[in-house]
C-alpha cells in the first residue's frame, strides 16, 4: 500500500504557535447511557476506555464550537483574530452543505476579508491531513499566520439508538495557530500519509430513512444522515498500520522512536493508543489519553491531547513529538514536529 509523503519544505518552516479548545460543558456518563441503550458503564470502560462524553448545546454547531476554539487560540498566543491570514477547517460535519463551516465560524469570530475553506479527510484524520495543509501555505511565503481549525459535533450526526457509536463519541473543537519559525530552526516536519478505499465501509455516515420499534421516523441532527462504524475493522487496520507508519515517519526526519518525547495519539479507543505505544516498544508514560474524559472527538483530539500534555508540563521547547491520526476512508497520517516556544517564531 502506497503513502505519500509530502516533499521538503525549503526555506520557511511552520510551527504550532498555540492550541486553542473549546470543549461542551454538558457532561454525558456511562450511568445514563445505561438508561437507553443495551449497553454497561463495565463493557464501555473495558472496551471502549470511555467514562464520560460532552455534548454540545442543541444550539450549537461545529462553527460555534470552531470559533470559540479559534479564538482561544489568539487569545492564548495574545494576537489579534484579524491578524489570522488564513483559515482552514476541518470537519465532517459542516453546518451546512454551502458555504463552508470555515466561513460561518470566521464570521462567529469577527474575522473579516481573510481567506477560509474547509478539509474533509475523513473526520478523525484531519488532525494531521488539515495541518499540513497549512504548514504548506505557511512554507508558500504567502501567508504568516494560518488557523486550522478541526472541530465536530459527532453526537448530532448519530442515532441515538445505535450503541456502536453512541458509546465513543463527543464533540469538540481544537484551533492549531501556525507562524514561520526562525530561520535554521525546525517545527513541524513533512507529514506521512495515507489511504486504504478498500475500507471505505469501515466508518461512513450513511443516507438513510431509519424507523423506530413503532414505526416512527427517527432522525438525527442532520436529518437521515448516520455514522456507522465497524469497530473491529478499524481496529484491526489501526493495529496493522499505524505503528509501521509511525516508524517510517520518524525515520523520515532523521531520528530513532527512542528520539521521540511525546505521542498525540488520536483517541479512537484508549486501549488502542497504549497497543500502539507496546507495538512500538515505547513506555505509555510517552502519551496520555483524554478519550475516558471526553470521547472520541475526531479531528479535535491530537491538538486537545497536545492542550492537556501542555497544560501538565508534559510537553516543553525543543521536545520532538509524534502527531498520529486516523479514520474513515480509511485515512491515515502522522507527522514529526518539534515543539516551539515564543522565541522561535519569526
Amino acid at each position: 500500500m502506497a503513502q505519500a509523503v509530502a516533499g521538503s519544505r525549503a526555506g520557511i518552516t511552520a510551527g504550532i504557535r498555540e492550541i486553542g479548545v473549546y470543549v461542551p460543558e454538558r457532561e454525558v456518563t456511562n450511568q445514563e447511557l445505561e438508561q437507553t441503550l443495551d449497553t454497561t458503564d463495565a463493557w464501555i470502560r473495558d472496551n471502549i476506555g470511555v467514562e464520560t462524553r460532552r455534548y454540545s448545546d442543541p444550539d450549537d454547531w461545529t462553527s460555534d464550537l470552531g470559533a470559540r476554539a479559534l479564538l482561544d487560540a489568539c487569545a492564548r498566543a495574545g494576537v489579534s483574530p484579524g491578524s489570522v491570514d488564513l483559515v482552514i477547517c476541518g470537519t465532517y460535519t459542516p453546518d451546512r452543505m454551502l458555504p463552508s463551516t470555515a466561513v460561518t465560524l470566521m464570521e462567529k469570530a469577527g474575522i473579516s476579508g481573510t481567506p477560509g475553506f474547509d478539509v474533509n479527510s475523513g473526520g478523525c484524520p484531519g488532525s494531521v491531513f488539515a495541518l499540513e495543509i497549512g504548514a504548506n501555505f505557511i512554507a508558500s511565503g504567502a501567508y504568516r499566520r494560518v488557523a486550522v481549525v478541526l472541530g465536530d459535533v459527532n453526537t448530532k450526526i448519530f442515532d441515538p439508538q445505535d450503541r456502536t457509536v453512541a458509546v465513543i463519541f463527543g464533540d469538540a473543537a481544537a484551533c492549531y495557530l501556525l507562524e514561520p519559525v526562525v530561520s535554521g530552526l525546525s517545527g513541524l516536519s513533512p507529514a506521512r500519509l495515507g489511504s486504504e478505499p478498500s475500507g471505505q465501509s469501515i466508518g461512513y455516515v450513511t443516507r438513510e430513512p431509519r424507523f423506530d420499534e413503532n414505526g416512527e421516523r427517527r432522525h438525527s441532527g442532520f436529518g437521515d444522515n448516520f455514522t456507522v462504524m465497524v469497530g473491529r475493522g478499524i481496529r484491526d487496520f489501526v493495529l496493522g498500520t499505524v505503528p509501521g507508519l509511525i516508524e517510517k515517519t520518524v525515520a523520515d526526519a532523521g531520528l530513532s522512536l527512542g528520539d521521540i518525547d511525546f505521542y498525540a495519539l488520536h483517541q479512537a479507543n484508549r486501549h488502542m493508543v497504549h497497543t500502539i505505544l507496546d507495538t512500538l516498544g515505547q513506555p505509555r508514560d510517552k502519551t496520555l489519553t483524554n478519550i475516558q474524559r471526553i470521547g472520541n472527538t475526531s479531528g479535535a483530539s491530537v491538538p486537545l491531547v497536545l492542550r492537556d500534555a501542555l497544560d501538565t508540563n508534559r510537553i516543553r521547547r525543543g521536545d520532538r513529538l509524534v502527531l498520529g491520526a486516523f479514520g474513515a476512508g480509511l485515512n491515515y497520517g502522522a507527522m514529526v514536529a518539534r515543539w516551539c516556544g515564543p522565541e522561535d517564531f519569526s
